[in-house]
């Protein structure tokens, strides 16, 4: 079977397209045919040797989540059969075209989803309603902050607080971006690199604040996070791509009486993200049966050419995902569709643009 393998922690050329050895399942497991993965923040850290997989996993070969194909099954597996087609969230070795994975550990794809797509789904959205509703509790009616909403998990988290009918908001580093991020039902959208995004809380909320905030940032955004966040905010951290370390007036945080919390989802016990994933398909699969929610895919990159999907994802010009196929092709980029227009629960209003 083929793998795209980091031959040396680096750069994007550090990727070669390898022969490996064939897995076959367990007694619990089920053999998928991958067709489709996608890139994530955590395969850029793990390519330069900055985030080590758990154990059992190969450091050598990223990718955290996949779209494909049942092709067997263990012998205590009764709930799958041969055929099944399955999207999972990975603890790593996504790039590769077999993976064999605990039955409780995947999800049925909705008949209505090509792999492409698919593969653009479970991380991201499994990621933003973890951390909206099991962490925050996101309500109908509440307010929420989200950062980087054009990312993967900014346009799942958009989709899933639009279908709730929470108010939300978010920040981008372009304009572009932003009306893009509108077109899924974001209502307020701030460029942060022309305004501090948090006097447009200020100003948008009456001074109040929002419910919640979920963050991707880390550090550099926390003094701004901490002022935008209404009296018992609740803010949720899942990345930290603005740094690690940040001082703190925890005075704040005290009368505000705020709840800030962490979340990683890799380095999780498997009993919780069977837990994740249940709830992938109970509460989320059947909202993409009914166009409630859509995957956003960028770009689409055959699996040959990991290292340039790698490099532009390093120019942070996406929005939504980058997806790798298993099939060759002998184009570069395979264009993606048009931008969805998920049919929301709530209508979309108020919608409007802050970036003077």
């Amino acid at each position: 079977m083929r793998a795209a393998v980091i031959t040396e922690p680096g750069g994007p050329e550090v990727f070669q397209i390898q022969d490996i050895d064939n897995t076959t399942p367990g007694p619990e497991e089920v053999l998928v045919e991958v067709k489709a993965t996608a890139l994530n923040r955590a395969d850029l850290l793990q390519r330069r040797g900055r985030y080590p997989s758990p154990p059992g996993i190969r450091q050598d070969i990223p990718g955290l989540e996949m779209a494909g194909i049942v092709t067997d099954v263990g012998e205590r597996v009764f709930d799958i059969s041969p055929g099944t087609r399955v999207f999972a969230i990975l603890s790593g070795e996504g790039y590769s075209s077999k993976l064999a994975i605990h039955h409780r550990l995947v999800a049925p794809i909705p008949d209505n989803l090509s792999y492409i797509e698919a593969a653009a789904v479970p991380e991201v959205f499994i990621a933003a309603y973890d951390a909206l509703f099991n962490h925050c509790g996101l309500t109908t009616g509440e307010s929420v902050l989200i950062h980087a909403a054009g990312s993967g998990v900014g346009t799942a988290a958009i989709q899933l607080a639009r279908n709730i009918g929470a108010k939300t908001f978010g920040t981008a580093s372009t304009d572009d971006k932003l009306s893009k991020a509108h077109q899924l039902g974001l209502n307020v959208g701030v460029n942060y690199k022309e305004k501090d995004f948090a006097e447009v809380i200020k100003e948008e909320t009456s001074g109040n604040g929002v419910n919640v905030i979920l963050d991707v940032v880390g550090a550099s955004h926390w003094d701004q996070n901490i002022s935008s966040l209404a009296v018992t905010g609740r803010m949720v951290i899942i990345g930290t791509l603005g740094g690690f370390k940040s001082e703190a007036n925890i005075s704040t945080l005290m009368f505000k009486r705020l709840t800030v919390r962490g979340s990683v989802i890799r380095t999780r016990p498997a009993e919780e993200k069977m837990f994740l994933t249940q709830q992938l398909a109970k509460n989320i699969v059947p909202m993409f049966e009914t166009e409630r929610l859509k995957p956003v895919v960028d770009k689409v990159f055959p699996l040959e050419e990991v290292s340039e999907a790698h490099i532009y994802m390093e120019t942070n010009a996406n929005f939504g995902k980058i997806i790798l196929t298993m099939e060759t092709t002998s184009k570069t980029l395979i264009e993606p569709s048009k931008l969805p227009s998920p049919k929301y629960m709530h209508d979309p209003s108020s919608i409007r643009f802050s970036s003077s």
